[in-house]
């Protein structure tokens, strides 16, 4: 198993952004997508994931409704707005400015 890492302040909104951009998920949902796909490398706690979601929320990125689950229990199921695309194109293009610049400092650019 990969060893679990910190995320740089910000990284945060662009991974949560980047798994709503497939389709819908609930919060756990989100986490567990992100932990998948970074093959444990990134694990995201609820004391992170949620305040993060409300933040995205309330800048208009994401949609909250409530939603039943297959199984049988009740989820705030969240779904990318129109903003929050344009943002997550703002933010990868971020990323890659940041991404490219730390690889230069390690002499790998």
């Amino acid at each position: 198993m990969a060893k679990t890492i910190e995320l740089l302040q910000g990284t945060l909104d662009l991974l949560i952004l980047r798994s709503l951009a497939l389709n819908p998920l609930h919060g756990v949902g989100i986490a567990d997508r992100i932990e998948q796909v970074t093959k444990g490398v990134f694990v995201i706690g609820p004391g992170s994931l949620f305040p993060a979601l409300h933040r995205l929320e309330e800048r208009g990125w994401i949609l909250g409704h409530w939603g039943e689950l297959e199984s049988g229990r009740r989820a705030k199921v969240y779904s990318l707005t129109p903003a929050g695309k344009k943002q997550l194109v703002e933010e990868k293009r971020n990323w890659r400015k940041v991404a490219t610049a730390v690889d230069q400092v390690l002499g790998e650019a």
